[in-house]
């Protein structure tokens, strides 16, 4: 991801919102990427909005290569 200005010192903690396609369905992602404060979190979970408000899934494990836009599903299947 490039961007023009450094804008990391800006924000405490940066979020990056990934799409992925997986049986049929359009599904999002959700990795910190930089957290300022606090023990990071390496892991990649599943981010839905709806009539509960946002809700933050358990770990994708399921799933390698997500963030390059070229997911595959493999066959750890702890979700």
């Amino acid at each position: 991801m490039l961007t023009e200005v450094d804008v990391s010192y800006l924000a405490n903690t940066v979020m990056l919102l990934r799409y992925f396609e997986a049986e049929g369905v359009l599904r999002q992602v959700l990795p910190i990427v930089k957290q300022r404060v606090g023990p990071h979190e390496r892991t990649l979970r599943e981010l839905s909005v709806g009539i509960d408000g946002v809700v933050i899934g358990e770990q994708l494990t399921s799933f390698q290569g997500v963030l390059t836009g070229v997911p595959n599903f493999t066959m750890n299947h702890n979700e």
